[in-house]
């Protein structure tokens, strides 16, 4: 397996990835969407709340805030020694205490723990009138998106199978492809259509240009031929601000490794081998 970042800063990560089959690239999309833990905000204690919204939607509203997240600091209760009472190391708690008329924002929810306020100061939360106010006392815990969709730790995460583009020696530079193609990775030159250098990633498989071909009554087939290279890939992945993306990628190949090591344990368990 091989991985070429093409884009790799504090959000968003691009990268192609060959030598693996379809389906793990699927679990490798599925680990990061749904196994990575982050925080989320998951009980809050409302003393006073006077606004347009119930209770429940404000605390939904809550919970939908993404939190920095350090799980070197933070660990899930299930793992915890205070065995779910909610302590420092697997509670994260904020407070909250704002009067209109102004516009709620995340910014307004300040944590003990500095290092765990929301990725985001300006998300708003709420409108409040003059006179209506909100005082409340919120506590995040550890979670994974396989169990509420608050947990994920990205916004955005895909994958598409890597495109070749052939043209054959039947183009005769018409450039009708390169008018139809949403992508603008084709271009015409010295009598024939060609891949834009390094644009050929960017394709998006969608064909056009194949029926642009036809239309062009160059025969019954196309001389420009889309496919896909087996076993390469290209993933985006994009974080919500919780923790770098590049810690997301790494958790994701981590809960893999483990996965599969568990599965050789059970395996072996079964057939007896390892045992002495």
């Amino acid at each position: 397996m091989e991985l070429a970042f093409s884009r790799l800063d504090e959000r968003v990560a691009k990268f192609t990835i060959s030598g693996v089959s379809t389906s793990f690239a699927n679990m490798f999309r599925r680990a990061m969407i749904s196994e990575v833990p982050t925080l989320a905000i998951e009980d809050v204690r409302i003393y006073d709340n006077t606004s347009v919204l119930f209770d429940e939607m404000l605390t939904h509203r809550l919970g939908l805030i993404p939190l920095r997240t350090d799980l070197k600091v933070y660990k899930p209760r299930s793992e915890c020694s205070c065995e779910g009472a909610g302590c420092s190391a697997c509670t994260a708690t904020y407070t909250l205490s704002v009067e209109g008329p102004r516009t709620v924002c995340s910014s307004d929810l300040i944590p003990q723990d500095p290092d765990a306020a929301p990725a985001e100061e300006k998300i708003p939360i709420i409108d409040l009138a003059e006179d209506q106010k909100i005082v409340l006392e919120a506590q995040a815990t550890v979670g994974t998106g396989k169990e509420h969709a608050k947990w994920q730790a990205t916004t955005a995460c895909g994958y598409k199978n890597y495109p070749v583009i052939a043209i054959d020696e039947r183009c005769d530079g018409c450039g009708m492809c390169v008018e139809e193609c949403p992508r603008h990775v084709l271009e015409a030159g010295q009598g024939r259509v060609r891949v834009k250098a390094g644009q050929e990633e960017f394709c998006s498989l969608c064909r056009l240009c194949e029926r642009a071909c036809l239309a062009g009554g160059i025969g019954s087939e196309a001389a420009i031929h889309i496919g896909t290279e087996a076993g390469k890939f290209i993933f985006v992945v994009e974080g919500d601000g919780s923790m770098p993306v590049r810690e997301i990628i790494e958790r994701a190949l981590q809960y893999i490794q483990k996965a599969s090591d568990d599965l050789v344990d059970v395996m072996n368990e079964i057939t007896g081998e390892g045992t002495e």
